[in-house]
């Protein structure tokens, strides 16, 4: 999750992107979000974890999490 830092775009537009972790070792040239906006080296910052207000478009172009990722339910547990 990354939003452009205070001061490079206006505050409506701050939104939090949701980008693909890259492929290979160190940082690319530039960060491409889900939702198709470009963020080149130095101008956005990293969350580590959710706040301010999640850009549409990455939350519905985003990939779903596979099963093995996902949180087991209780009733799911094995053993049960």
């Amino acid at each position: 999750m990354v939003r452009f830092l205070p001061g490079v775009v206006g505050e409506a537009s701050r939104v939090v992107h949701l980008v693909p972790a890259p492929s290979g070792p160190g940082v690319p040239s530039e960060l491409v979000a889900y939702c198709g906006t470009s963020i080149p080296p130095g101008v956005a910052e990293w969350l580590d974890a959710v706040e301010g207000m999640p850009c549409t478009a990455c939350l519905l172009t985003a990939p779903l999490p596979t099963t093995s990722c996902a949180p087991q339910l209780p009733s799911e547990a094995p053993g049960r």
